[in-house]
């Protein structure tokens, strides 16, 4: 369905530029290829954030808030809220990250406060008018499973470059203020609501909230980072060159080399020019090519690197002839 609506849009761009005859046709060609490249990526976005309302929406009305359960974050200071004074759950999750909104409108950009406020008045309608199902009353499959997939809807979200729950916002702000990072901001800011949480609720809610939040930050991070963790895989070594022809032919991985020069020459002695490999493999395939380094040169030098996500380049391992 999506690349249905993508090809008929990008006809419609085309059959409009075709009656422009005033243009150079190499200033049109890149103009519909950049349009098309916008179009594409505006309904992958699209497609991201309507899949984590939705299943955000699932986590709230099928497990959380039908057993009176809350998580941290915004969303979580929105259950508290409405829990406590009975107030539309809907309507806060809307007055409550707006203030977050709108610091990300000063601080990241137009495009992302339109978008998450788009989302999060999407995720409001949803929790109001959809009536999902209660899925369980045990209350250690309701922190686990609500945890999930609210954390799904929130990390689909950010896929989508919207936020439904507007903390983190805060977090990058006050990170640049202070000499806190974004997690220690993040953590205090949810102790805090777990204590309220403890105070006025239940001390065991609370802990059930940790759980939930806990479940919740996984999936985030699951989500955004991908299923598969990379390292990127530094080598410097005076056998370069087989070592290039190992990770590409014999592991089918792809190799950046860069020129590099020894830095231990003394003064008025030429440095020693070598090559430095740079290439990227998943987690499982690290043991692989650290032997396969090692029977060419045991005494490379090799820096490892973990990686939040990548785009393009021979990154999926090619099939190999």
């Amino acid at each position: 369905m999506i690349a249905f609506i993508h090809n008929l849009v990008v006809k419609a761009v085309k059959r409009r530029f075709k009656k422009n005859r005033d243009k150079p046709r190499n200033k049109l060609s890149v103009e519909v290829k950049n349009i098309e490249v916008s179009i594409s990526h505006s309904i992958s976005e699209v497609f991201f954030i309507l899949i984590g309302v939705v299943s955000a929406g699932f986590g709230l009305k099928g497990f959380l808030l039908p057993n009176s359960f809350i998580d941290g974050g915004a969303m979580g200071i929105s259950l508290l809220i409405s829990e406590t004074t009975g107030f539309s759950l809907s309507v806060l999750i809307i007055i409550v990250n707006l203030p977050f909104i709108i610091l990300g409108y000063s601080n990241i950009g137009k495009q992302f406060a339109i978008k998450s406020i788009l989302a999060i008045i999407a995720l409001a309608l949803t929790v109001h008018f959809i009536p999902y199902p209660l899925i369980t009353s045990d209350k250690l499959l309701i922190a686990v499973f609500g945890g999930f997939f609210l954390g799904g809807g929130i990390g689909m979200a950010i896929r989508g470059g919207a936020v439904i729950d507007g903390t983190e916002v805060l977090a990058i702000y006050l990170s640049k203020k202070t000499g806190l990072t974004i997690g220690d901001i993040i953590l205090i800011g949810n102790v805090i609501i777990f204590s309220f949480g403890a105070y006025i609720l239940s001390i065991e809610v609370a802990l059930y909230a940790m759980l939930t939040y806990m479940a919740a930050a996984k999936t985030v991070d699951f989500i955004i980072e991908g299923v598969e963790e990379y390292t990127s895989i530094t080598i410097i070594s005076s056998q370069s060159e087989k070592i290039r022809l190992m990770i590409t032919e014999s592991l089918g991985r792809g190799v950046t080399v860069y020129a590099g020069k020894g830095g231990f020459g003394k003064k008025g002695v030429d440095l020693t020019d070598f090559d430095i490999l740079y290439t990227i493999v998943t987690r499982l395939e690290i043991a692989k090519i650290k032997t396969e380094i090692d029977k060419i040169d045991e005494d490379a030098f090799i820096i490892m690197n973990s990686i939040k996500d990548t785009k393009g380049g021979m990154i999926k391992k090619r099939p190999l002839k």
